[in-house]
This record gives structure tokens, sequence and C-alpha cells, in this order.
């Protein structure tokens, strides 16, 4: 394994540094604050979050920089720092005036985007695309370096099987193999190639290890898997994201089997700095420290301070623990001072590394004022948007739509609103960047083309509605086309929700709508797999367009008025039911597999089947698969197969496929997943043009962890699976031999 970060000159300078160092001073390397406000700081942040206050409203608020601490060198971090002149403001002190000159690193939450809000990170799963999402990445990087940021904390790399966990929408989806490839592309996207380079940044892999397995789907809850279940499905995405060069970790708030993530040595040390070899530095989640004390495993936060050092968690972000209840634990050798040590040492390595030392201001207002929401930005929020859209209906080929229609009535409560489409965790954001559905609709049609709009209902309206308003706006259009979904708060961190249903009363707009008879074009706008059967059953189309960020509504006209064919699939299970939740495609075999038999595995009262599967999404043109053959029927473990399929536009349009490879392993000593994604790739075509495409499969990645814990290639029959998604394609099978 590649060995990041460890730099000869650096290291001798850093141990320079830590033999100078006082006390007060190593510690301080290890804390992260934000600036507080005069005020009910916590209160302000969820009114940010929420949306009630912009944040530009936010950055003008009077606030503690906490100067004394800089320019007494026991500040190592600060968070929510933003703008070139202030950071360099804090920077000079932290630099010229504090006894030994360290300079601080500046961290933010840049999730998808900076000031060029793009899709949320599930929508861009959902494109498939590596190098689009390593651009976005990019591009965030650029406009937070910009903005004198070093450190974001992204990309959440968390697999999540159970779409009631907010959090989905900031992560890949349900599949490991897609999640550590999007992993791999999102470091780099903010790496880059050399951390020293002012326009990029320091990513953040999180939250490690085991967050999206939350029981119930409920935030912050309890964690409790096989340690199968760990290395195979959860594990893989760090260590994507590590061979990749990540150069820091987040703990994650949660225990697994017992032991909060933040103080677990087996999790902090064991997994992630001896398996996976990783030797950047660890933040604790907001507050996570002191939180072992609500989990019942610390006494108190002096207690909890000192196993969470111990396990290998380097820095403190937001409360202090470290700063208040460290200093007397080293002085009287509760805690190594050698262990103390090597934490600050992780954290001044990233320093080092992302020249700091050298070049402390990396930004000016003039590449800052240049840098946002600079033109090429924008027009890539609007491609990768394009491409995060997932088709999930088409009857009668509805769509694309007819610029040239008499009137086009845009329905919902979603339609005309900007805020909602930057997506969860997009603070940074602004509303007034963004073009709304509506707009992009009127931007698209012809000038002759009527478009009339009503609201109809509020998203989680329960009583007030304008429905007939709405219906009177329908009644004489050609098309109606009903943007409805979740608001962005509905999604993202503390945002579990029991149901997955429309909220409020939209689906019964809908309904409404559906009885006129005209033509139903839905659009949905949400942060994480609805339940919306319904729907499914009665829109003439749906169009998954999730929130897409500044681009949405130029990027969902696109789809609509045909000047772009949909090529998205799913990264995440759409269930019939929120009661069939947990639900995902790569389920293990049961000895009584679902069937008409009584006795079988399924439900008495609905399907057992998801309502849209994995890897599903549909276009305007049609693809037929032929022609699968496998360069060989049997393989050693050391070696690889040629895979290739025929792929054919049968259409009259050019559109994009993503041909997805899927494995069984069909007798093995642990009961293993019907199928496994191993592979996927993306290609453009003509109408009537035929490409082959081929994969490479290594033997030595259809292992598994055996009940001893070990890693094996057991001989045997595989199933391989070739097609447009988890439930359809062509079925061919191979042997795996002794050697």
């Amino acid at each position: 394994m590649k060995e990041h970060f460890i730099n000869e000159s650096y290291e001798k300078k850093i141990n320079e540094l830590i033999n100078q160092m006082t006390l007060e001073e190593k510690i301080g390397q290890l804390i992260q604050i934000v600036p507080s406000l005069f005020g009910a700081f916590d209160e302000t942040i969820a009114k940010l979050i929420n949306g009630e206050i912009s944040y530009d409203e936010f950055q003008k608020l009077d606030r503690n920089y906490h100067e004394d601490k800089i320019r007494g060198g026991v500040l190592g971090s600060m968070g929510g720092v933003t703008g070139a002149e202030t950071s360099n403001r804090l920077q000079k002190i932290a630099v010229e005036e504090s006894r030994l000159g360290i300079p601080l690193i500046f961290g933010l939450d840049v999730i998808h985007g900076y000031k060029t809000i793009f899709p949320i990170p599930l929508a861009e799963a959902c494109s498939w695309d590596l190098e689009w999402m390593e651009k976005t990445a990019e591009i965030a990087a650029k406009e937070a370096a910009a903005a004198g940021i070093h450190w974001t904390f992204a990309p959440m790399v968390d697999i999540s099987r159970d779409p009631r966990w907010g959090r989905v929408a900031e992560g890949s989806g349900e599949d490991t193999y897609l999640s550590s490839e999007i992993a791999t592309a999102r470091v780099k996207g903010f790496q880059g190639e050399d951390l020293t380079d002012a326009q990029r940044i320091l990513a953040c892999a999180k939250h490690f290890i085991g967050y999206g397995g939350a029981v119930g789907g409920r935030d912050y809850n309890t964690v409790d898997m096989s340690p199968q279940t760990l290395h195979e499905v959860y594990l893989p995405p760090f260590e994507a994201a590590t061979n990749a060069g990540v150069g820091t970790f987040m703990s994650a708030f949660n225990d697994l089997n017992g032991v909060p993530c933040t103080a677990s040595r087996y999790i902090l040390t064991y997994l992630l700095r001896d398996k996976l070899g990783f030797n950047g530095f660890v933040v604790s989640d907001a507050n996570s420290i002191a939180e072992c004390v609500e989990h019942g495993y610390s006494r108190d936060r002096k207690e909890a301070s000192r196993k969470a050092l111990l396990a290998g968690l380097d820095m403190d972000m937001s409360q202090g623990t470290y700063l208040q209840d460290l200093p007397e634990q080293v002085e009287n050798g509760d805690i190594p001072e050698a262990s103390l040590d090597e934490a600050v040492r992780r954290v001044l390595r990233m320093k080092f590394n992302l020249g700091l030392f050298d070049n402390p201001y990396r930004t000016n207002q003039e590449i800052e004022k240049k840098s946002l929401l600079a033109p090429e930005h924008v027009q890539a929020a609007r491609e990768m948007a394009k491409r995060s859209i997932v088709l999930l209906k088409n009857e009668h080929n509805t769509l694309p739509l007819k610029k040239k229609l008499n009137k086009v009535a845009v329905i919902g409560p979603l339609a005309d609103n900007q805020r909602e489409l930057l997506g969860t965790w997009a603070v940074t954001g602004d509303p007034n960047d963004v073009t709304t559905v509506l707009s992009g609709i009127e931007g698209a049609v012809h000038a002759d083309t009527e478009v009339a709009y009503s609201k109809g209902c509020d998203v989680s309206d329960k009583e007030e509605t304008d429905i007939d308003t709405a219906l009177k706006v329908a009644s004489d259009s050609d098309v109606i086309i009903a943007v409805v979904g979740e608001n962005s708060d509905m999604s993202g961190e503390a945002s579990s929700r029991m149901e997955l249903d429309l909220p409020g009363r939209q689906e019964e707009l809908l309904k409404a709508l559906h009885q006129t008879g005209k033509p139903l074009v839905v659009v949905l706008i949400n942060g994480r797999p609805l339940t919306i059967p319904w729907v499914a059953a009665h829109a003439d189309a749906i169009v998954e367009a999730w929130q897409l960020g500044i681009q949405s509504g130029n990027a969902i006209a696109d789809v609509l008025f045909g000047d772009y064919n949909p090529s998205g699939k799913l990264a995440a299970t759409f269930p019939y039911s929120v009661g069939q939740v947990p639900i995902y495609y790569n389920h293990p075999r049961t000895g009584r597999p679902a069937s008409e038999v009584k006795f079988t595995s399924k439900y008495i009262d609905g399907p057992h089947e998801p309502l849209y599967p994995f890897g599903f999404g549909l276009s305007y043109t049609t693809f037929e698969y032929g022609n699968l053959n496998l360069s060989s029927s049997e393989f050693t473990k050391n070696e690889k197969a040629i895979i290739s399929v025929d792929v054919t536009n049968s259409g009259n349009q050019s559109g994009e496929e993503i041909v997805q490879l899927y494995i069984a392993d069909v007798i093995a000593s642990r009961v293993r997943p019907v199928k496994e994604l191993r592979g996927f790739k993306k290609i453009m075509l003509q109408p009537g043009e035929c490409k082959s495409v081929k994969f490479e499969l290594e033997m030595q990645d259809l292992g598994f962890y055996n009940e001893e814990m070990d890693y094996v290639i057991e001989p045997g029959l595989f199933k391989l699976y070739v097609g447009p998604n988890s439930k359809e394609g062509l079925e061919g099978e191979f042997n795996i031999i002794k050697q």
C-alpha cells in the first residue's frame, strides 16, 4: 500500500517543533473551535441550516474569533471561518504573532459545492459518472480554497440501506462497489495530485464507521453488525478513500457493537491505522467526545477525553473538551506524553503537506471574487444536474415534451421554490442563485407557449391547500408538470423520517390533477428514496430530480423538453412501502425465497420486491444486450476474467447507457448475497450503433470473510449478469478451480 504524507524533511521539522512546544501549545494543536457568536450560537446555527437566515447574514453577525487563543498559540484549527480577508487576518495572527508561528487550518462542511451548489451527493451518485463527480469536487475545492478554506468535511462514504436515515442524501447509496469508486473520485477531486496547490483542499472521509447502519434509520442511534458485514460492506469505501490518499478521517457519532466510535481503539487504531495504513489525522464529529458520557461509556468528560485520545482520536471538534480535560491527565501520567505527541505529529504533518508553513496565505480577495460562481462553474453545475436525473417512468413516450404547446401547467409547492432546490448541507449557497423549475420551463418552451403556475399546496401542509386553483390552471392545459417532494431540511443530519410518502397533502393534489385526464408528469424533488406506489401506477411520467443545486430548473427543463436524454440510474433502491425497509438489492440468500407458497419469505399485505430496483433508470431511447462472452469458463483464484457484451442503441435517439456487471457466488461456506455489483461502464451510442463493452474481473476480488474472519476465495460456481440494472440482464457462469 502506498505510504501517503510521510516526508523525511517534514518529519524532521515536526519533531523539532514538538520538542519546543509547551503542553498547552501541544493540546492547542488538537483543538478546533468555531467563532462563537455574542448570543445563542447553537440557535443561530440551527436557523442557518434551516434556511431562516442566509450565510451572508450569518457572516455579518458579531462574533468572537478567539484571537487571544490564536495569538497564544493554543488553537490549531477553526471551523466556520470563510472569506479570504477574514481567514488571512486570523492566519496572520497565528503565523506572525504566536510564539512558534504554527499556521491554522480552516475547515468547513463543503459537501456539494461552496457557492456553486451542485446536486446532493446521492443525486450525483445516480450519474454513475466518476469523471464528473471528480470534477464537481474539484470546482468545490477551488471555490472553497479561494474563500480561505483548507479542509472540507467530505466525502461522506457511509453505506446506508435504510432511506429513513436522513443522511442518505450525503452519501452514495447502498452499494459498496459503487460507493468505493465514488469515494476515490471525490477524494481526488478535492485534493488533486499535490496538496500544496492553493486551489485544492484537504478531504475528510466520514463517518468512521457504521454510521449508516443506525438501528431504525434514526440518526445517532446504535449500530450492531457482524464483523463480516463491517469488513465486506462498510469498510471498503473507507479503504478506497485511504488508497486515494485522503488526508483526514472523521469518527462517527454512533457506538459500534457497544463501543462509541469516538473512543474505540479497535476502530481508530486497529482498523484505520493498522489495517488500512492511514497516516493522516482523525477529527471527532461535533461534540462527540463529550457524548461518550451520555453513551454511558465514560463517567465524565475527563475520562471520555482520555479514552478518545488513547484510542487514536487526534482532533476535538467544536466543544473544546481536550482543551479543558487533557492537561491535568498528561501532567499526572494518566495519558503518556508520547501519545499526545503522536496526535500532534499527525496534525502538523497535514499542515506541512498542505504547504501552510511555506504559504499560509493561499488566497486573496481578488482570487475569491474571480472564483465564486465563475461561468464555467455554473455551466458544470447544469451539466452535473442533468446527469444526476433518473427517469423512472415514461408511459406512451410522454417525454420529451414538445417545446411548442398551447399551454403547460406547472403545479406544485416546489415548482417556484429556490431554497429547497439547494438541498441539505448547502449553508454557503445562496437561494437567489437558484433557477427554479418554473423559470427553467419558461426559458425552454417556445415563445408562443403559455406557462401557467399554481402552488396547489405546501410541502408539509396538513390543512391549507389551494387545489381548486391548481385544477383551474390545469384544466385547459396540454400537459401538467407537477413538482413535488421534500423540503431540504427533511433530509440530512437529524432528519430521519418514520414515513417515506410524499409529505402533507401532495399526493391528494396529484390525485386531483390525475382526474383531469391531462398527461401528468411528476417531477420529484427529494433527498432520499420515497414510497410512491400510487404515483408509479398513475403518473404518465416520473422524473426523479433530487435536489440539484443552483441549476436545478435549467437541468430539469433540459430533460423534460429533450435537450438532454436522461441517463441516470438509481444508486439506492426505492421501496414499495416503508415496511420493507431496510431494503437493498444485494441481500443474502434465504432458505425460503419468496414464491407463491405460503411458508416463504414475503409479506402477506404487499409485494416483497421494491418499487424501483438499484441500478434502474430509463432513457428516451432503448438498448439491447447480446453476445455475452467470457474469456474462459474456468479460472484460478490468481487469474482475471475478460467479459464482453454487445450493447446496441435500438431506438431513434442518441443516448448514454450504464452497463452493469454483477456476480453471484452460488455455493460457499457462508451465505452470500444474491448478487453483487462488480463493474460498470457508461457509454454513448448513436441510433443503431453497437459497441462491445469489456470488463476485467479479478478473481481475487470475489472472496469474502469466513467464520474465522479470514479472507478466502473459494473454488466453485459463479453466476455472472450483465445488463441495465440489478434485476435485468444476460446471464453467464464460470468456475474458480483449485490450483
